[in-house]
Formats: C-alpha cells, structure tokens, sequence
C-alpha cells in the first residue's frame, strides 16, 4: 500500500440533504402550475425526479431533485452565489403528509447527504409512513459548491504517492488544492456555521414552520447548532454517533479506538470457542503486525476486490492499522479483523491487502477534502492538544498531529462565540450510541444529554459507529419523531440486539 495515498484517505474519513409559490408546507404531487410536466412543486423549490445513488454503493433509489441558490457569504447576500443540491423522499402518507418534514444532516464532515439516500430511506422508513424527508448536500460536498481537490481537468490533484507520510505530505496537498479553488471558491466560508444558515434557507423556500432534525456522526454537530440558532424551527433532533459540541474532532481517535479494540477482544474471549481460536488480544496481534511491517513494508501479491485482477503492491504498518480503524466502524467488519491480523501475524498477507484496497478506495469515494478541512480547521484545529498518554496506544501519539496537517496550509474560517458551548435545550431528543464505536463513544452522548432535559440515550450493544438502521431502531425512531416524546419509548426490543462474534476462518464464525 502506497503509505502516502492510504494516510490521505483514512485521515479523510474522520467520522463514515424561485419559482412559483405554494401554500406554506404544500407539495402538489401533480405538474404544478407554471412548470414542465413530471414537476412537483414544495414550497418555491420546484423539484424534478431523479435516481439517487452512491459512488461506493450499487444501491440507488428513486427521488426528486432541485438546487437552491444562496450567498456564499450570508453576509454579502449581493455577492458570490453557490448551489446546493437537494433531494426529497416523499411521504408515503395516502393524503397530506404531516408539516413538519425530516431534514437528514450527513457526517464526515464531507458526505454528501443525497448519496446516501438509500440508507436514510431504509432507517427512517417507519418516518416516511407520515413524513417527507429531505436531503441537502452541505455546502462544499457533492458535485455542485464542491471542494473536492481537482484540477483545471476535472482530474483530482495528484500527489506523489512514494512519499513519506509525514504532515508535509498532507500541507503539500492542501496548498495545491487551495491553489486550485482560487477564483473559484473562498474555503473559509465552508464551516457549519454558513452550513446551518443553508439549511434554514432551505426550511424557508419550502415554507415549512418546523423541521425534525437526523444527524449522524458529524451531522450531530450540524443538528446542535441549528437547534441552539433556530430553536422555534426545530421540532425534534435525532442524534445517532454523537460528537459533542465541546469535542475536538480527531483527537481523542487514539483513545477511544484502544477502548474499542479492548471491548471487542473482551467479548470475543468470553465465548470459549472465540477465545481457544484467538487465544491473544486482537491489540497485541494488531501492534506486533504494525510494528514488523513499520520496520519493513512488504511486497504483497493479492486478487483486487473491486476488480478480480491480480495485483502487487506495498502492504505498511500504516495501511494495516488503517484498515483495522476503518473496520471497527461496523460490528460485521470488525468481525472480520481478529482472523486476518491473525493471518498477518503468520506472514499470509494477501487478504489485509485486499481489504485494504477496498477501503482505501471506500474512503476517497465517500469524502470531500476541502470540505473537511475546512471545517477541521475552523472548529477543532486551535482547540487540538496533544496528550502523552496517546504514545501507550495502538494508533500513538502522531494521529492528532497528521490529522490536522492541512490546517498550515488550508484556508481558515472563523467559528462564532460559544460554538463549542455544550447544548442546552428543550427540544425533544433522541440519542444513539453504538457500546463498541470507535470514534464516538457512548460516553459522548451522555455527555450531550446533560443539556436536554426532554431526551433519551439508547445504548445498543456491541454495535459500532452509527446505529440508525439497527434492530428495531427504525421502528422507534418512528415512534419518537412521531410523538416527540423520546422517554416514553420501550427500548425493550433493543436487548435483542447483542454482540457479532468475530470470524473464526474466511468462511465465517465456526464454534
């Protein structure tokens, strides 16, 4: 694995939505008036249909997509205008579907919520009995305002992918890309704080009073600003990975990866079967694989996942430790990790590199760099410090360091006062954590609940980063945006849910 290219994509994926005028909250589900035929009409935003789908997913579903143009600086509203992509999920209501539709926020920061439509329709399918939800590309993600580092070509930036990774490798890239956007885009003006005046411009255009808002992973962050800002818009929050307001994005990573490692190789040793299979800790194997291949990258000849062609390349201790932090997002591939480190350890290297590839090219499918620092930069980067305890982790004490890297090179924007002010609020809330996520802990969202009385954190068990779709969750997230009452939900179903134990061959667990 080019050490170069891996660092770039797995610091890249920090934490994996005028016209004529309709009646305030309407949407004529025929032609509207004054428009092309197969148009719906939804507040101003006259909508068209579409196929939504992902770049690192065959999964696509059926919507309607508009554009909204607003100031890329909301204090110039004379000034530069850029474009934000939409997209709408209709209710599945037989008549009017209710007022108040569902705004999805994606995470990062730099998805894009409408590649990700498939999965919120599936996770808020008990919502769609009743609402319409709505995605909105934050500004900066996307194909339109994008801060994706390309050139004149259209191409993205190259880098030399022999060199060192070190935060002069990752510097190097952001001037370039910064270079590239000159004229084109200003990246201090890509925070969330203009990301929460698009969104409030977009309630507005579809001339609805309130909005119920799902935030994932980063999206969290987006949810809590616009709530604290735009409390009488805001009807409920759901909020599932959560990040803290007070939270310094990247780096507590070293930390809270250890936890999940130890979690996860403690639940594997307490059935009898898992335990004689893989009698060490996956934390112990994963050093010992790291360090060796640290000291001594290999040459790997290994089938490509994507492609089934046969191929060669360097396998290093970054892209090994890479790969384990990418896999313990999702309890399924995170089962996979203790049999091919175990493999690693025996010298068999070909399934780590395959899988490495796979999610090298995951990664930089999913995320939009510029974006991504551009809100690192202005919200986190100041506030960063390095903590000595880090040197005693698997990840050590430099991820923080490289994570920022960009920020000496990057454009930087301005936070407003009390941004990283905890929440306090009386909205109605609904907090998801996965016990063994690896980047936002469950300790975060009972962190956040402190500051809303009217909500309630649900715990799922052995589950990783980001659980919307889990279980029964879908049903009681129906439930809770339905009655905006999140503590008189039975969690009860949730005890179904449990551990995922870990491949015990590449044909799966064997007890």
């Amino acid at each position: 694995m080019r050490t170069a290219r891996y660092l770039i994509a797995a610091l890249t994926a920090a934490l994996l939505l005028p016209g004529c005028s309709a009646p305030n909250g309407s949407h004529d589900a025929t032609a509207a008036s004054g428009t092309d035929a197969g148009t719906w009409q939804f507040g101003k935003i006259a909508f068209k249909p579409c196929s939504l789908s992902s770049p690192v997913s065959p999964q696509s579903i059926d919507g309607r997509c508009a554009t909204l143009a607003v100031p890329e600086d909301p204090a110039k509203p004379g000034g530069r205008k850029i474009t934000l992509n939409l997209a709408w999920l209709p209710s599945n209501a037989r008549g009017e579907p209710a007022a108040d539709p569902v705004f999805f926020l994606a995470g990062g920061p730099g998805q894009a919520a409408t590649e990700h439509a498939a999965t919120v329709s599936n996770g808020l399918r008990e919502v769609r009995k009743r609402r319409d939800i709505v995605l909105v590309d934050q500004r900066g993600t996307g194909t339109l305002s994008t801060l994706a580092c390309k050139g004149n070509d259209g191409k993205p930036i190259a880098f030399d992918e022999t060199r060192i990774a070190d935060t002069a490798t990752v510097a190097d890239l952001a001037q370039r890309c910064a270079a590239a956007l000159q004229g084109k885009a200003d990246p201090r003006l890509y925070t969330t704080t203009e990301a929460i005046t698009d969104l409030e411009a977009v309630r507005a255009a579809l001339g609805v009073e309130q909005v119920n808002l799902v935030g994932v992973s980063y999206g969290t962050r987006v949810a809590q600003q616009y709530a604290t800002r735009y409390p009488s818009h805001t009807r409920t929050m759901l909020l599932d990975g959560i990040a803290p307001n007070d939270l310094v994005v990247g780096n507590e990573f070293a930390r809270t990866f250890e936890r999940a490692l130890r979690l996860q190789s403690a639940n594997c040793h307490k059935v009898p079967a898992c335990k004689a299979r893989f009698p060490r800790d996956l934390r112990s194997q994963l050093t010992a694989v790291r360090q060796r291949l640290s000291a001594q990258p290999v040459e790997v000849d290994y089938r490509d996942p994507s492609t089934g062609v046969t191929k060669r390349d360097t396998l290093t201790g970054e892209g090994v430790l890479g790969l384990s932090h990418a896999f313990s997002y999702m309890p399924q591939m995170a089962a996979l990790l203790p049999v091919v480190i175990d493999d690693a350890e025996q010298g068999r290297y070909a399934p780590l590199m395959a899988l490495s590839q796979l999610v090298t090219g995951s990664m930089e499918g999913q995320m939009t760099r510029g974006m991504q620092w551009s809100v690192l930069c202005a919200e986190d980067a100041d506030r960063a410090r390095p903590d000595p305890a880090d040197a005693d982790t698997v990840i050590g004490a430099d991820m923080s360091t490289m994570f920022f890297a960009a920020c000496k090179a990057w454009p930087t924007g301005k936070r407003p006062s009390g941004f990283n002010t905890p929440i306090r609020s009386p909205v109605p809330a609904l907090l998801m954590s996965g016990e063994i996520d690896p980047v936002t802990p469950p300790e975060y969202g009972d962190r956040v609940l402190k500051g809303l009385p009217n909500g309630r954190h649900f715990v799922l068990a052995g589950q990783g980063h980001n659980v919307l779709g889990t279980g029964c969750m879908p049903k009681l997230i129906g439930q809770f945006i339905e009655t905006a009452n999140a503590k008189a939900l039975d969690g009860k179903c949730l005890d179904t849910i449990g551990y995922v134990p870990p491949f015990t061959s590449f044909n799966g667990w064997e007890p």
